[in-house]
C-alpha cells in the first residue's frame, strides 16, 4: 500500500517512506546505466552458466589487416560460433595487427584478439597483468619477399632500398625490425622503410613503389599467393638470422625458432618447389582476466572443435592442436581456458 493511501502512517513517516521509493528509483536507473556503458565498451554477455543454450549476447573481436590470415581466421571463427553458439555475436575488428590487438583489450574496446608471443613479451602496458590467453593458435613464418629478378638474396642486402617494414603497431614491424638488426642493419637508417599492410605492400611491390616488403603470417597468406599469380615474386631466405635473433636484448627473443617455408605453400613463387630456410613465432588467442571464465571456457572449446572445418579454407588453423594449446607462453591460461583442457585431459 502506498504511503499517502496508509492512515496508520504519521505525515514524517509517509515523507521518510516517499523518500526511500525515490532514491531505489534512482539506484535501479543508475544501475541500467552503467550496465549500458559497460557493454558499450567491450562487450556483454549472459554466462552459459545461466543459459541452457550457451552464452548469449555481443563480443568484440581483433583480428588483423585486411588480407591477413588472422582476418580470415577471425571470419571463419565467427561463422563457426554462429552455428554452434547463435546466441553469441561476434563484431570482428580489424587492427594494424598484434601489438594494436594488445592495446584494444586492455581498453576494453575489444574482449578477445590475436597475437604474437614476442609482441606479448614486448608489450610495455601497465594493464598488461590482467591479460590472459585461452590458447595457441599456430605459428607465423616470417617472409621477405622480392620480384624474381631482384638482387636480393638476404636481408643484409636490403641496404638502401625500398622496403615495406609493416604498421607501427603491428607484429611485422617488431619483428622485421629485430631482423634488420640481426642482420646488421639500422631500421631507420639502413632502409627506407614504409609502413604499409600486406596488402598495400604487395600492390606497391608489383608497381615498383617497393624493393622488398617483410610479413608475418601463417601460411599460405592469401595476399602473397594473390600477388604471386599476378607478378613473379621470390621468397629470400632468413634462416641464417635464427641465431642473431636470439643473441639480441630484449623481451621475446626466445619465442623465435628457425623454421621452413615448405616448398608447396606458394606453388607460383619462384622458384616453384624449393623450401624456404626464415624464423617463426607462436600465435596466442588473447583475452583479459575479467571476461567471463563460462564464455572462456565455451570458445576455448569452440576453437579446437573448429580446426578441422576451419582449417579446410585456412590451411595454418590446421596445427591448432590439444596437445600444445597450452603452451601460451609469456602470458597465463584463463580460469576458462585452464577449465576446458582440465576437462578433457585423459
Amino acid at each position: 500500500m502506498a504511503a499517502a493511501a496508509n492512515p496508520l502512517l504519521r505525515p514524517g513517516a509517509a515523507l521518510r517512506s516517499a523518500a526511500r521509493s525515490v532514491l531505489r528509483g534512482r539506484l535501479l536507473r543508475a544501475a541500467a546505466v552503467l550496465l549500458l556503458v559497460a557493454g558499450g565498451a567491450g562487450g556483454w554477455w549472459v554466462s552459459s552458466a545461466r543459459s541452457s543454450s550457451g552464452p548469449h549476447g555481443r563480443v568484440a573481436f581483433a583480428t588483423g589487416v585486411d588480407g591477413g590470415v588472422y582476418d580470415r581466421y577471425g571470419v571463419l571463427l565467427q561463422q563457426y560460433l554462429g552455428g554452434h553458439m547463435p546466441g553469441l555475436k561476434v563484431q570482428l575488428d580489424n587492427s594494424e595487427g598484434s601489438l594494436d590487438n594488445l592495446e584494444r583489450l586492455v581498453s576494453h574496446q575489444d574482449d578477445f584478439a590475436v597475437a604474437t608471443a614476442d609482441a606479448v613479451a614486448s608489450f610495455g602496458s601497465p594493464d598488461k597483468p590482467g591479460l590472459r590467453a585461452i590458447a595457441r593458435l599456430y605459428d607465423d613464418y616470417m617472409q621477405l619477399v622480392v620480384p624474381a629478378d631482384s638482387p636480393v638474396h638476404s636481408v643484409a642486402d636490403l641496404r638502401g632500398l625500398r622496403v615495406g617494414v609493416g604498421q607501427a603497431k603491428s607484429g611485422v614491424n617488431l619483428v622485421t625490425r629485430r631482423l634488420l638488426e640481426a642482420a646488421g642493419l639500422n631500421p631507420d637508417r639502413d632502409v627506407r622503410p614504409s609502413p604499409v599492410s600486406v596488402v598495400q605492400a604487395a600492390d606497391e611491390l608489383q608497381r615498383d613503389r617497393l624493393d622488398a616488403f617483410f610479413w608475418s603470417g601463417g601460411l599460405p597468406t592469401a595476399a602473397l599467393s594473390d600477388l604471386s599469380e599476378r607478378t613473379p615474386i621470390r621468397i629470400v631466405p632468413m634462416g641464417d638470422l635464427s641465431d642473431p635473433l636470439h643473441q639480441l636484448a630484449g623481451p621475446g627473443m626466445d619465442a623465435y625458432r628457425a623454421a621452413t617455408i615448405p616448398a608447396d605453400a606458394y606453388p607460383d613463387v619462384e622458384p616453384e618447389r624449393t623450401a624456404v630456410p626464415t624464423v617463426a613465432v607462436p600465435n596466442l588467442l588473447v583475452t583479459r582476466a575479467d571476461v567471463d571464465p563460462a564464455l572462456v571456457e565455451a570458445l576455448t572449446r569452440a576453437v579446437i572443435d573448429s580446426r578441422d572445418d576451419i582449417g579446410r579454407q585456412v590451411h595454418a588453423a590446421q596445427l591448432v592442436d590439444l596437445r600444445t594449446a597450452v603452451y601460451t607462453d609469456p602470458l597465463p591460461l584463463h580460469e576458462g581456458a585452464r577449465r576446458y583442457y582440465q576437462s578433457v585431459k585423459p
